[in-house]
């Protein structure tokens, strides 16, 4: 993880010359330009700070090492459902959401309605039905 800190606080810093040099451009007229790249920055080094962190916390993966074998990184990589319908139903809810944004407000509530269902159902999926733990 330690070449993706720096690189995420090298991206960071670089942002922030670039968002100065562009305010001076437009004479810090155009607000949205130099502002979006200072939050860019900000972004880019809270993110390399944390994985910086989590690195040093976590110590060296195997994809870090240069003598690391392929099986090293093998084993349990997470949890996922595989018969799981309701990420289908929150992409639903989540494209009616964004076309409510550009057709009408009654649309994008119909798309936030869907989306709590979806992530109700999402997050409850294991405590009822077949697979209940």
């Amino acid at each position: 993880m330690k070449i993706e800190a720096w690189l995420f606080i090298l991206l960071g810093i670089f942002f922030i010359p670039v968002a100065t040099v562009y305010g001076f451009m437009v004479n810090w007229g155009e607000h949205v330009g130099f502002l979006a790249m200072y939050l860019l920055s900000g972004l880019c080094l809270m993110i390399g700070v944390y994985v910086k962190f989590t690195g040093d916390r976590v110590g060296a993966r195997p994809e870090d090492r240069l003598d690391a074998e392929v099986h090293e990184g093998s084993g349990e990589q997470g949890h996922f459902s595989p018969w799981s319908w309701w990420p289908l139903v929150l992409a639903i809810a989540c494209a009616f959401g964004f076309a409510g944004l550009a057709v009408g407000w009654w649309v994008f509530l119909f798309g936030a309605g869907l989306a709590v269902i979806a992530l109700v159902g999402w997050v409850y999926e294991y405590s009822r039905g077949d697979h209940a733990h």
